[in-house]
């Protein structure tokens, strides 16, 4: 432990300058002038030594937007919903929660004929077109004009439409919190909905996510798309290797180099709850059913926010004149 908060205080204090550096180079990072376009980050998994300070730099960064859930919870009726609670397991970093946001996927392959650990950085793929947006019903999933997809915890229900519509099935529920406390208790979706949201709020001044600051051995880059996808081309070519998340559902802005085929890398890691495949993936979205599902979904969606986004202003009026 001695020695991770030894590493931790080198990165807060050597790493800045790095960081200051690099925020003047746009492949490097998020900067303003990047803000409108389609951002992007490469991941070099070669290079991730699994060392997790990532994950915990996504936690110190994003602690503040974690659930803090109403206990008991509202009995739901019909018990359709299963209740999901991580607010006793906050530590789990081992598999994507509500409060971790991003984990590190183990795997092994054979590489020059030695058995090599490969370690791989799994959050949301933020997709060029997500499902999870597009099929909303209530309007809470959304993504910014630089591509990062986000879902907006005052107006998620927690239906869970977007987890179930993600190839990777990425988002994760926590009960006890939300707008559906107020509006319907026992019949929404018994809580609201969590992934990455590649710290927006950074990128949006002009800062590098949280786990692209933190790590030590530069795994990730962040840049304009068309750029990475570039980068990632010209790396997999240099080192004989293969890509993931260029084209996978149409394509992604999360693009991972790996000196190995992916589909070794997924017979090795450890898949489940929580824990996403690196299979194939089609375009989801060019589905016929899913496209007719968009058209009928956005019209609702966006009422559904409009009314959402007035209800909480509402609350938030109410709560202010009560403290008056």
């Amino acid at each position: 432990m001695s020695k991770q908060l030894s590493r931790r205080s080198f990165l807060k204090t050597g790493l800045a300058t790095a960081c200051t550096l690099a925020a003047s180079s746009a492949p490097a990072t998020a900067s303003a002038a990047d803000k409108k376009q389609p951002l992007a980050t490469l991941l070099d998994i070669r290079k991730c030594v699994g060392c997790e300070e990532c994950v915990l730099a996504c936690s110190e960064i994003n602690g503040h937007k974690y659930p803090n859930p109403e206990k008991p919870f509202p009995k739901m009726y019909p018990d359709r919903v299963p209740v999901m609670d991580w607010s006793d397991k906050q530590d789990v970093t081992d598999r994507l929660t509500p409060y971790n946001w991003l984990f590190i996927q183990h795997a092994e392959a054979e590489i020059d004929g030695e058995l090599t650990e490969i370690n791989i950085p799994r959050r949301c793929m933020h997709c060029v077109n997500p499902p999870c947006v597009k099929l909303c019903p209530w309007g809470a999933a959304r993504q910014l004009e630089n591509g990062i997809s986000r879902i907006d915890s005052d107006l998620c229900l927690g239906g869970s439409k977007c987890k179930a519509v993600c190839p990777w099935h990425i988002p994760e529920r926590q009960t006890g919190v939300g707008i559906y406390l107020d509006i319907l208790p026992a019949l929404a979706g018994n809580g609201v909905m969590y992934k990455c949201d590649r710290c927006y709020d950074r990128v949006a001044e002009g800062e590098l996510p949280a786990c692209i600051e933190a790590c030590p051995e530069d795994v990730q880059t962040i840049g304009p798309r068309d750029e990475i996808i570039k980068k990632a081309h010209a790396l997999a070519k240099e080192i004989n290797g293969y890509i993931y998340g260029e084209t996978e559902n149409g394509g992604t802005n999360t693009i991972y180099v790996s000196p190995v085929p992916f589909e070794e890398l997924n017979k090795s890691i450890e898949k489940g709850k929580g824990q996403p495949h690196l299979d194939p993936v089609k375009d989801t979205m060019a589905d016929a059913n899913n496209l007719a599902a968009a058209m009928l979904v956005a019209p609702i969606a966006g009422a559904a926010a409009a009314a959402g986004k007035f209800y909480k202003m509402t609350q938030k009026g109410n709560q202010d004149e009560s403290k008056q």
